[in-house]
């Protein structure tokens, strides 16, 4: 196994994803694109593949670059649904960074003539 499979394989968001403080006073926005993100379907095991759109504006700390990659590439080997892979980037970014905003989308590459484009955004909220 090379490195970075190792890296990947034991990546945990809990323990490895890296925030650094947030040293800026104004707000602004974050933008990072991951156009490489892959899964594998539960029902097939087919990969799926999409680009992951991540915005969000900081707080007290931003995520470290690197420690994004490694968690987005950790989906590379799960058996997970678009809609829950975006849900869960979503919900352990929010928990960890606490921004002010996020917003997280995944573009899903067209598979059997479907398009998916899954959104969660901190500030969709829907009265029950």
């Amino acid at each position: 196994m090379h490195y970075g499979e190792k890296e990947i394989k034991k990546f945990d968001a809990n323990k490895d994803l890296e925030l650094w403080k947030n040293e800026a006073e104004n707000d602004y926005i974050i933008k990072i694109t991951l156009p490489e993100f892959c899964c594998l379907c539960p029902r097939s095991g087919y990969p799926d593949f999409a680009t992951i759109y991540l915005e969000y504006i900081p707080d007290e700390f931003v995520v470290e670059l690197k420690a994004v990659k490694l968690y987005i590439n950790s989906f590379m080997h799960k058996y997970i649904s678009h809609e829950a892979s975006v849900n869960e980037i979503y919900q352990t970014l929010k928990n960890k960074l606490k921004p002010k905003w996020i917003k997280v989308v995944g573009d899903f590459n067209p598979r059997g003539n479907v398009h998916t484009l899954i959104e969660c955004r901190s500030d969709m909220v829907i009265p029950h």
